[in-house]
Protein backbone atom coordinates (compact mmCIF):
# COMPACT_ATOMS: atom_id res chain seq x y z
CA UNK A 1 0.00 0.00 0.00
CA UNK A 2 1.27 3.64 -1.03
CA UNK A 3 0.76 6.95 0.71
CA UNK A 4 -1.63 7.87 -1.64
CA UNK A 5 -3.48 4.62 -1.60
CA UNK A 6 -3.80 4.83 2.48
CA UNK A 7 -5.55 8.12 2.01
CA UNK A 8 -7.76 6.92 -0.58
CA UNK A 9 -9.34 4.11 1.45
CA UNK A 10 -9.43 6.65 4.50
CA UNK A 11 -11.20 9.13 2.77
CA UNK A 12 -13.51 6.41 1.76
CA UNK A 13 -14.09 5.35 5.27
CA UNK A 14 -14.77 8.38 6.55
CA UNK A 15 -16.92 9.57 4.21
CA UNK A 16 -18.98 6.11 4.35
CA UNK A 17 -18.79 5.28 7.69
CA UNK A 18 -21.89 6.52 8.93
CA UNK A 19 -23.89 6.55 5.92
CA UNK A 20 -26.31 3.81 4.77
CA UNK A 21 -24.10 2.51 1.86
CA UNK A 22 -21.20 0.38 3.84
CA UNK A 23 -17.99 1.69 4.56
CA UNK A 24 -16.67 -1.97 4.52
CA UNK A 25 -18.33 -2.70 1.70
CA UNK A 26 -16.76 0.03 0.03
CA UNK A 27 -12.95 -0.34 1.08
CA UNK A 28 -13.14 -3.92 -0.06
CA UNK A 29 -14.21 -2.99 -3.61
CA UNK A 30 -11.63 0.32 -3.49
CA UNK A 31 -8.85 -1.97 -2.08
CA UNK A 32 -9.90 -4.51 -5.61
CA UNK A 33 -9.80 -1.79 -8.00
CA UNK A 34 -6.93 -0.51 -6.77
CA UNK A 35 -5.28 -4.02 -6.75
CA UNK A 36 -3.94 -3.57 -3.46
CA UNK A 37 -2.71 -6.49 -1.83
CA UNK A 38 -4.67 -7.60 1.97
CA UNK A 39 -1.62 -8.27 3.54
CA UNK A 40 -1.53 -7.61 7.36
CA UNK A 41 -1.08 -4.11 7.39
CA UNK A 42 -4.04 -3.40 5.35
CA UNK A 43 -6.17 -5.54 7.03
CA UNK A 44 -4.69 -3.42 10.57
CA UNK A 45 -5.54 -0.34 8.60
CA UNK A 46 -8.82 -0.59 7.41
CA UNK A 47 -9.71 -1.76 11.08
CA UNK A 48 -7.44 0.99 12.69
CA UNK A 49 -8.99 4.06 11.05
CA UNK A 50 -12.52 3.26 11.72
CA UNK A 51 -11.09 4.59 15.32
CA UNK A 52 -10.88 8.39 13.81
CA UNK A 53 -14.23 8.00 12.56
CA UNK A 54 -15.49 6.63 16.19
CA UNK A 55 -13.67 9.79 17.83
CA UNK A 56 -15.56 11.96 15.48
CA UNK A 57 -18.97 11.14 16.60
CA UNK A 58 -18.50 10.73 20.04
CA UNK A 59 -16.75 14.43 20.13
CA UNK A 60 -19.90 15.70 17.96
CA UNK A 61 -22.09 14.19 20.53
CA UNK A 62 -20.63 14.62 23.74
CA UNK A 63 -23.18 16.56 25.18
CA UNK A 64 -25.16 13.51 24.90
CA UNK A 65 -23.51 11.06 26.37
CA UNK A 66 -23.35 13.62 29.59
CA UNK A 67 -27.02 13.69 29.87
CA UNK A 68 -27.33 10.98 32.00
CA UNK A 69 -27.20 6.95 32.36
CA UNK A 70 -30.39 6.41 30.47
CA UNK A 71 -28.78 6.55 26.92
CA UNK A 72 -25.71 4.13 28.48
CA UNK A 73 -27.84 1.28 28.95
CA UNK A 74 -30.56 1.80 25.57
CA UNK A 75 -27.07 1.50 24.02
CA UNK A 76 -25.98 -1.78 26.06
CA UNK A 77 -29.47 -3.30 25.41
CA UNK A 78 -29.01 -2.78 21.54
CA UNK A 79 -25.40 -4.02 21.79
CA UNK A 80 -25.92 -7.30 23.09
CA UNK A 81 -27.24 -8.92 20.31
CA UNK A 82 -24.39 -7.76 18.27
CA UNK A 83 -21.48 -8.55 20.81
CA UNK A 84 -23.21 -12.13 21.14
CA UNK A 85 -23.63 -12.76 17.24
CA UNK A 86 -20.17 -11.40 16.96
CA UNK A 87 -18.33 -14.00 18.81
CA UNK A 88 -19.77 -16.94 17.45
CA UNK A 89 -19.59 -16.28 13.83
CA UNK A 90 -16.43 -13.59 13.51
CA UNK A 91 -14.06 -16.33 12.31
CA UNK A 92 -17.02 -17.51 9.46
CA UNK A 93 -17.38 -13.95 7.86
CA UNK A 94 -13.76 -13.18 7.70
CA UNK A 95 -12.98 -16.35 5.83
CA UNK A 96 -15.93 -16.71 3.61
CA UNK A 97 -17.90 -12.97 3.39
CA UNK A 98 -15.21 -10.49 2.40
CA UNK A 99 -14.93 -10.45 -0.94
CA UNK A 100 -16.38 -8.37 -3.90
CA UNK A 101 -18.80 -10.52 -4.73
CA UNK A 102 -20.38 -10.63 -1.48
CA UNK A 103 -20.42 -7.26 -0.75
CA UNK A 104 -22.05 -6.10 -4.52
CA UNK A 105 -24.93 -7.89 -3.85
CA UNK A 106 -25.53 -6.89 -0.37
CA UNK A 107 -25.02 -3.22 -1.75
CA UNK A 108 -27.91 -4.17 -4.05
CA UNK A 109 -30.62 -5.97 -1.80
CA UNK A 110 -29.45 -3.33 1.07
CA UNK A 111 -30.64 -0.61 -1.79
CA UNK A 112 -33.52 -1.87 -2.63
CA UNK A 113 -34.74 -2.02 1.47
CA UNK A 114 -33.38 1.59 1.68
CA UNK A 115 -35.59 2.91 -1.35
CA UNK A 116 -38.80 0.80 0.07
CA UNK A 117 -38.14 2.44 3.85
CA UNK A 118 -38.55 5.79 2.43
CA UNK A 119 -41.41 5.20 0.50
CA UNK A 120 -43.56 3.17 2.84
CA UNK A 121 -42.41 3.92 6.53
CA UNK A 122 -39.75 6.75 7.14
CA UNK A 123 -42.83 9.65 7.22
CA UNK A 124 -44.60 8.20 9.84
CA UNK A 125 -44.67 10.29 13.18
CA UNK A 126 -42.92 9.03 16.59
CA UNK A 127 -44.06 9.53 20.11
CA UNK A 128 -40.59 9.63 21.32
CA UNK A 129 -39.63 13.12 22.07
CA UNK A 130 -35.80 12.11 22.23
CA UNK A 131 -33.79 9.01 21.29
CA UNK A 132 -33.43 7.98 25.05
CA UNK A 133 -37.44 7.32 25.10
CA UNK A 134 -37.32 4.32 23.12
CA UNK A 135 -37.67 1.31 25.12
CA UNK A 136 -35.13 -1.25 25.90
CA UNK A 137 -37.34 -3.76 23.82
CA UNK A 138 -37.03 -1.54 20.93
CA UNK A 139 -33.38 -0.99 21.31
CA UNK A 140 -33.01 -4.86 21.33
CA UNK A 141 -34.73 -5.03 18.29
CA UNK A 142 -32.36 -2.30 16.70
CA UNK A 143 -29.70 -4.44 17.75
CA UNK A 144 -30.83 -7.64 16.50
CA UNK A 145 -30.75 -5.69 13.16
CA UNK A 146 -27.40 -4.31 13.32
CA UNK A 147 -26.16 -7.67 13.23
CA UNK A 148 -26.96 -7.73 9.43
CA UNK A 149 -24.38 -5.25 9.42
CA UNK A 150 -21.80 -8.04 9.80
CA UNK A 151 -22.34 -9.20 6.32
CA UNK A 152 -20.11 -6.69 4.02
CA UNK A 153 -21.72 -4.56 1.83
CA UNK A 154 -25.04 -4.74 4.25
CA UNK A 155 -23.46 -1.26 6.24
CA UNK A 156 -23.99 -0.99 10.15
CA UNK A 157 -25.63 2.17 9.23
CA UNK A 158 -28.50 1.11 6.65
CA UNK A 159 -29.05 -1.83 9.25
CA UNK A 160 -29.96 0.23 12.72
CA UNK A 161 -31.53 2.83 10.50
CA UNK A 162 -33.88 0.63 9.37
CA UNK A 163 -34.10 -0.61 12.71
CA UNK A 164 -34.79 2.72 13.97
CA UNK A 165 -37.47 3.37 11.89
CA UNK A 166 -39.40 -0.04 12.00
CA UNK A 167 -38.79 0.33 16.06
CA UNK A 168 -40.70 3.47 16.51
CA UNK A 169 -37.86 6.57 15.53
CA UNK A 170 -38.40 8.70 13.22
CA UNK A 171 -35.62 9.21 9.95
CA UNK A 172 -33.86 11.61 11.88
CA UNK A 173 -33.54 10.01 15.60
CA UNK A 174 -33.05 6.53 13.63
CA UNK A 175 -30.27 8.00 11.83
CA UNK A 176 -28.61 9.68 15.21
CA UNK A 177 -29.36 6.40 16.77
CA UNK A 178 -27.04 4.90 14.47
CA UNK A 179 -24.92 7.38 15.55
CA UNK A 180 -24.52 6.33 19.08
CA UNK A 181 -24.60 3.12 18.49
CA UNK A 182 -21.80 3.12 16.19
CA UNK A 183 -19.60 4.32 19.47
CA UNK A 184 -19.43 1.07 20.96
CA UNK A 185 -20.51 -1.23 18.63
CA UNK A 186 -17.19 0.20 16.61
CA UNK A 187 -15.08 0.26 19.83
CA UNK A 188 -15.61 -3.51 20.67
CA UNK A 189 -15.24 -4.30 16.74
CA UNK A 190 -12.27 -2.22 16.11
CA UNK A 191 -10.54 -3.49 19.52
CA UNK A 192 -11.08 -6.95 18.94
CA UNK A 193 -9.86 -7.32 15.63
CA UNK A 194 -6.77 -5.23 16.50
CA UNK A 195 -5.81 -7.73 19.71
CA UNK A 196 -6.25 -10.37 17.24
CA UNK A 197 -3.61 -9.08 15.09
CA UNK A 198 0.04 -9.36 15.99
CA UNK A 199 1.59 -6.64 13.45
CA UNK A 200 4.69 -5.09 14.08
CA UNK A 201 4.46 -2.22 11.84
CA UNK A 202 7.35 -0.15 10.62
CA UNK A 203 8.14 4.01 11.10
CA UNK A 204 6.80 3.96 7.68
CA UNK A 205 3.20 1.92 8.19
CA UNK A 206 3.16 4.14 11.82
CA UNK A 207 2.99 7.28 9.70
CA UNK A 208 0.38 5.73 6.83
CA UNK A 209 -1.71 5.06 10.18
CA UNK A 210 -1.99 8.40 11.89
CA UNK A 211 -2.69 10.19 8.65
CA UNK A 212 -4.99 7.56 7.81
CA UNK A 213 -7.22 8.32 11.43
CA UNK A 214 -6.71 11.65 11.02
CA UNK A 215 -7.89 11.60 7.17
CA UNK A 216 -10.89 9.43 8.35
CA UNK A 217 -11.30 11.78 11.34
CA UNK A 218 -12.13 15.08 9.51
CA UNK A 219 -13.62 13.20 6.87
CA UNK A 220 -16.19 11.47 9.27
CA UNK A 221 -17.13 14.76 10.70
CA UNK A 222 -18.10 16.55 7.18
CA UNK A 223 -19.59 13.54 6.04
CA UNK A 224 -22.30 12.73 9.47
CA UNK A 225 -23.10 17.04 9.38
CA UNK A 226 -23.78 16.90 5.63
CA UNK A 227 -25.82 13.42 6.22
CA UNK A 228 -27.89 15.12 9.10
CA UNK A 229 -29.06 17.77 7.24
CA UNK A 230 -29.99 16.02 3.40
CA UNK A 231 -31.67 13.03 5.10
CA UNK A 232 -33.94 15.19 7.51
CA UNK A 233 -34.93 16.69 4.01
CA UNK A 234 -34.86 13.82 1.38
CA UNK A 235 -34.54 10.35 3.23
CA UNK A 236 -32.64 7.75 2.09
CA UNK A 237 -33.80 7.22 -1.50
CA UNK A 238 -30.71 8.90 -3.14
CA UNK A 239 -28.71 6.06 -1.36
CA UNK A 240 -30.66 3.38 -2.37
CA UNK A 241 -30.28 3.94 -6.08
CA UNK A 242 -26.12 4.86 -4.91
CA UNK A 243 -26.13 1.13 -3.75
CA UNK A 244 -27.64 -0.32 -6.58
CA UNK A 245 -26.09 1.34 -9.20
CA UNK A 246 -22.60 0.94 -7.30
CA UNK A 247 -23.46 -2.49 -6.61
CA UNK A 248 -24.62 -3.51 -10.53
CA UNK A 249 -21.08 -1.64 -11.62
CA UNK A 250 -18.74 -3.86 -10.04
CA UNK A 251 -20.27 -6.80 -10.70
CA UNK A 252 -19.85 -5.76 -14.30
CA UNK A 253 -16.49 -5.11 -13.61
CA UNK A 254 -15.35 -8.33 -11.59
CA UNK A 255 -17.63 -10.15 -14.64
CA UNK A 256 -15.27 -8.73 -16.90
CA UNK A 257 -11.73 -9.04 -14.93
CA UNK A 258 -12.81 -12.53 -14.88
CA UNK A 259 -13.22 -12.71 -18.68
CA UNK A 260 -10.16 -11.01 -18.97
Amino acid sequence: MTLFQSIIIAIIEGLTEFLPISSTGHMILASTAMNIHEDEFVKTFEIGIQLGAILAIALMYIKRFFRGWTIYFKLLAAFIPTAIVGLLAYEYIKAYLFNPIVVSVSLILGGIVLIFIDKKVVNSETDLAEVEDISYKNAFFIGLFQCLSMVPGTSRAAATIIGGVFNGLDKKQATEFSFLLAVPTMIAASGYDLLKSDLAMTNQQLSFMGIGLVVAFITAWIAVKLFLKYVSSHGFTAFGYYRIVLGILFLIFMWGTDLG
